[in-house]
């Protein structure tokens, strides 16, 4: 009956989340699902580019790398598939054998054992594309995870783009906007450059903006202000204000001896680690702008004393405290790529009354993680300004994508990418 219902769960909480998140993990026991190139650092926002009509895996820079872990030293049987998407996430009208080369589904066959842990667990990874399966078409992707050949037993997917490098971007962020002067906002001007394609009717394209990875504030435009012989203008948009936001706190558990950046000890409690982070401090008093460098949200897994930080690295139950005298109408979120960006139960912060502060607590693998936190009243957008104060002078990373999807197409091609 337990496992019925955690069941049920699950897929409750998949099925919520399918619209919300880039990258994300439908079960309690899978963690840590990344996605990078195979060449890169660790540390980033990976897509891939078609090339010569194909993505074959045999460029290591233009390959994923794709790992998570399971909480246990269970062998588990995993697999995956790939789906194209339109612009807005939904299932593309087109058959897998026009986007797709090779099988339709594989099995992830390359998983270790974590190595003396206080919390065991299995660290699976693959690379994709690869001999098996490849790919065809630019646009957006959904890879899904699942186990024992049951795509219904979904785990996890990985959203990911491939780009047709077809037009050119041009943005320019200001903090002139509609709303204010150099106060909390910053608005995006972009000029799509179309010339390898023409515009025929400004309708074929879409444009898409992200904020630091965000999907809940993102924005998407099916017309531009004016046109400009085949240039695209988006000027003085509404839609393409967005609030600045103020950087990203930090937290470190490299350690599980050593207190890192933000955090205020380390215990070994119950069979496992615990990293217990000072009390946070609200940043909407101060006025000021204070630089700090930062990732915009992303994290990086490290531990001290390892060799192979997949499968060495401690998992951590990290508390996070941020002290209110009063509950407040509304609720706060622990923000970030550590939490996929989601807005729901997993970083859901409850209110201690007896100690005047909301808290969470969640498990962590070790390494460096970048966080905010984000308020969230009824009917309301996420805000920092309950929280963290909003700027105009804060570094924010936006990605800005161009689909264009001429009559009588069945699909959204990506024909431009901008990371600025």
């Amino acid at each position: 009956m337990r496992r019925k219902l955690l069941f049920l769960y699950c897929l409750m909480l998949a099925l919520g989340l399918h619209a919300q998140v880039h990258t994300g993990t439908f079960h309690p026991k899978i963690k840590t699902l990344k996605a990078k190139r195979v060449s890169s650092p660790t540390l980033e926002r990976p897509f891939l580019v078609l090339q010569d009509g194909q993505v074959d895996g045999s460029d290591p820079e233009n390959t994923l790398h794709i790992s998570f872990d399971e909480l246990s030293h269970d062998v588990h049987m995993y697999s995956y598939t790939v789906r194209h998407l339109d612009h807005d996430g939904q299932p593309s009208n087109i058959n897998s054998t026009e986007y797709l080369r090779g099988f339709t589904t594989a099995d992830i066959t390359d998983y270790m054992h974590s190595i003396n842990t206080a919390i065991e667990y299995t660290h699976y990874q693959f690379d994709f594309p690869n001999a098996d399966m490849q790919l065809t078409a630019g646009g957006r992707y959904r890879l899904s995870i699942y186990e024992d050949n049951d795509p219904s037993r979904e785990v996890g997917m990985v959203d990911f783009v491939v780009v047709e490098p077809l037009a050119e971007i041009r943005p320019t962020l200001r903090y002139n906007t509609q709303i204010e002067i150099n106060g909390r906002y910053q608005q995006l001007d972009i000029d799509v450059n179309l010339s390898q394609l023409g515009v025929r009717d400004p309708n074929e394209y879409i444009l898409v903006v992200e904020q630091n990875n965000r999907l809940d504030n993102s924005v998407t435009l099916r017309q531009p202000t004016f046109i400009q012989g085949d240039v695209l203008r988006y000027q003085n948009q509404q839609a393409l204000i967005f609030e600045g936001g103020n950087e990203y706190r930090h937290l470190d558990c490299f350690s599980t001896y050593l207190a890192g950046a933000n955090i205020d000890r380390i215990a070994y409690m119950n069979g496992a680690y615990h990293a217990l982070l000072f009390p946070d401090e609200l940043r909407t008093n101060n006025q000021l702008y204070i630089h700090e460098f930062d990732s915009d949200g992303q994290f990086i897994v490290n531990a001290e004393r390892t060799q192979d930080v997949d499968t060495e690295a401690e998992y951590m139950w990290v508390h996070w405290r941020l002290p209110m005298k009063f509950r407040m109408d509304g609720t706060f979120y622990v923000g970030g790529d550590l939490f996929e960006n989601r807005i729901d139960r997993s970083n859901m912060m409850s209110y201690d009354s007896e100690n005047e502060c909301y808290y969470l607590t969640a498990l962590l693998k070790q390494g460096g993680y970048d966080y905010q936190y984000w308020f969230v009243s009824k009917n309301q957008a996420a805000t920092t300004q309950m929280s963290e104060g909003s700027h105009w002078e804060t570094q924010n990373s936006y990605t800005i994508y161009v689909y264009y999807r001429p009559f009588g197409s069945r699909y959204d091609r990506l024909v431009g990418l901008k990371q600025l």
